[in-house]
């Protein structure tokens, strides 16, 4: 124990570089981006809307530990993975299926946060004896009612304008106390995480990527929402798979409710609440929910390699 205890800072610096670079896994539904990183047992890391491979990574580097191979796909509709190989949780989950068929992985952990939960969730319940154990971070299990912010729907009319997209960003990478304010309201928690020598790169990466081909990241999200904002019938009491539930209790995206009905639903699932945290408590409350994640994946991830592949 000792000995991984002191091999873990230099493992650690290297997830958080995140030079891992996509290669194309060809699947018999298509070809599926994906990315890798880390060495050891295998963990599926989902991205949420307007994410891609480049954001999956980089929930494996925020929630995630040393001492795992992190596979990073972007999911349907985002960057280079065709919205036509799934559309439907059911659809995605077959999918993932099939990634790790092609992968050679018979068993995984899955790590998903936001729009990849619904997903994540049928692949437990569809490949049950593919998934070791399950992560939901900062996502919903039933339908949202709540009403989706002006934000969103200028953000789809900006990214189809390249120049536009240009302009933002360079705005987000002059002031990201500024770009933090909606998704940290309190001024002190604000500061607190971009100034954190970890998080605050991490969550600044965050606001960066999403600009970086944002056009390509459209897609997926439209359906994500879609996904969200209709009835879900997920039989949650029938999933086996150890499961642990992290949500902020202040997540205006999507409500805390959210993670108490998933919890209360399936048989001995664990919820790590965070109190007064948003929908990034990931990054503001990151010292917490690594603790809890480390230890739950240590647990539950199956005991096998990932192969990386060539394009």
């Amino acid at each position: 124990m000792q000995a991984s205890e002191e091999r873990e800072p230099s493992e650690g610096t290297a997830m958080l570089s995140g030079d891992s670079r996509p290669v194309v896994v060809k699947t018999r539904r298509g070809d599926v981006e994906c990315a890798f990183l880390g060495h050891g047992p295998p963990v599926l890391a989902l991205h949420g809307a307007m994410g891609g491979y480049d954001q999956a990574l980089l929930l494996a580097r925020t929630a995630g530990v040393p001492g795992f191979r992190y596979v990073a796909p972007s999911r349907p509709g985002y960057l280079g993975t065709r919205l036509a190989l799934g559309r439907s949780p059911a659809e995605q989950a077959d999918l993932y299926r099939d990634l790790l068929d092609a992968l050679g992985i018979e068993r995984v952990a899955v790590m998903a946060i936001s729009g990849g939960g619904p997903s994540a969730l049928q692949f437990a319940l569809s490949h049950p004896d593919r998934c070791g154990g399950l992560v939901i971070l900062s996502s919903v299990c039933t339908r949202v009612e709540t009403r989706l912010p002006l934000a969103w729907y200028l953000m789809r009319i900006t990214a189809r304008c390249g120049p536009l997209v240009a302009a933002m960003r360079r705005k987000a990478e002059q002031d990201p106390e500024r770009s933090a304010r909606r998704s940290i309201p309190d001024p002190i928690v604000r500061a607190r995480t971009l100034a954190d020598p970890e998080a605050g790169p991490l969550l600044r990466e965050l606001q960066r990527s999403s600009f970086d081909r944002m056009q390509l990241r459209l897609p997926g999200s439209e359906n994500d929402v879609a996904v969200t904002r209709r009835d879900q019938w997920f039989a949650l009491e029938r999933i086996t798979a150890p499961l642990l539930v992290v949500h902020g209790t202040n997540d205006k995206a999507a409500p805390f409710a959210q993670a108490q009905i998933l919890a209360a639903r399936v048989p001995g699932a664990e919820l790590l609440a965070i109190e007064q945290g948003e929908h990034v408590c990931i990054f503001t409350d990151r010292d917490k929910v690594r603790a809890r994640v480390g230890s739950f994946l240590r647990a539950h991830a199956p005991a096998e390699s990932a192969t990386t592949p060539s394009s």
